[in-house]
Order: C-alpha cells, then sequence, then structure tokens
C-alpha cells in the first residue's frame, strides 16, 4: 500500500495535470474563436484591388485573330534566318543535325532536339522558340552570330506553335 504522503502527491500531481489540460484546451478554444475575428479585421485593413484578372501566359496566340501558315509565314522566316547554317552540309546542321528546309525535316528534330523542336500549342517548350530569345536552355542564341530576329518575326513563330504548328 503507497505510503499517504505518496497518494496526497499523487493526488496532486493529477490535479495539476488536470488543470494543465483544461488550460490547454481553453487556450485552444479561445484561439479558434479568436481566429474569424482577426480575419475579419485583417480583411477590412486589405486594400480593395478588384477582382483577379486573368494574365497571358507563355503559351497563349499573341494575334489569335490572325492564323500563321508555315508555308506562307514561317518557312520564308527559316529560309531567310537559317537557312544558310541549318541544311545539310552547314555548319548548325552538322552541329546539330537539325535541318530547316522543310515541313517534316523541322519536325523531325536534331541530334538534341529529337520531339522538343516544336511541341504543338506550347511554344515555351519548343526548342525552336526558345532558342531565338535572349536566355536558351542551352547553347547560344539563334540565329547565331547575327542580330536577333525582329520581333515580328518570332511572334509569328511563337503563333504558329501556339496554333498547333499545322503544316500547310
Amino acid at each position: 500500500m503507497p505510503h499517504p504522503t505518496a497518494r496526497r502527491r499523487a493526488r496532486a500531481l493529477a490535479g495539476l495535470l488536470a488543470a494543465t489540460r483544461a488550460a490547454s484546451r481553453a487556450r485552444s478554444l479561445a484561439a479558434t474563436l479568436a481566429l474569424p475575428l482577426w480575419a475579419s479585421c485583417l480583411q477590412a485593413l486589405a486594400p480593395d484591388v478588384g477582382s483577379p484578372v486573368p494574365s497571358a501566359t507563355c503559351d497563349d496566340d499573341l494575334a489569335p485573330a490572325r492564323a500563321v501558315s508555315f508555308q506562307a509565314d514561317v518557312s520564308p522566316i527559316l529560309r531567310r534566318a537559317c537557312g544558310r547554317c541549318h541544311q545539310p552540309g552547314g555548319a548548325g546542321f552538322d552541329r546539330s543535325g537539325l535541318e530547316l528546309s522543310s515541313y517534316s525535316a523541322l519536325r523531325a528534330g536534331g541530334t538534341r532536339s529529337v520531339g522538343t523542336i516544336v511541341v504543338p500549342g506550347q511554344p515555351c517548350a519548343s526548342v525552336l522558340w526558345q532558342k531565338l530569345g535572349p536566355a536558351p536552355p542551352f547553347g547560344v542564341r539563334m540565329p547565331k552570330g547575327s542580330p536577333e530576329l525582329p520581333d515580328a518575326d518570332t511572334a509569328l513563330i511563337h503563333d504558329w506553335i501556339a496554333e498547333g504548328a499545322p503544316d500547310d
């Protein structure tokens, strides 16, 4: 049988533990009840900036009213800006295996861009469009050693890819 002093200490400890649990539950309840009050106060202080505005993504067609043609729009740009190097015997072809003389050659990709040279509907995932920007994910900006393409040309290539990169 435990000593009477030990029993008193055990009862006191049990009472203290029960009081601590009750206090903890009370603090938790108070915090739970106060949270909506704080939230409403913070909401009242927040500026009214209006409804969210949908933003354009990198893959959105920049001029949806205009359909871009590979044969009429994109191919002439590729021939003019890239054709010297990206044809059999050219430095770009020898280095990358990428030929840009036809739709089927372009879609075949090069040694590092098979399947990703043009990702229909996703210009931002397409190596062709990435390489025209100022900071391509690998290698140098194209056309190598030449000025950047005019914005109108890069926009046409972007939109052609965004429109699904059709062969017309």
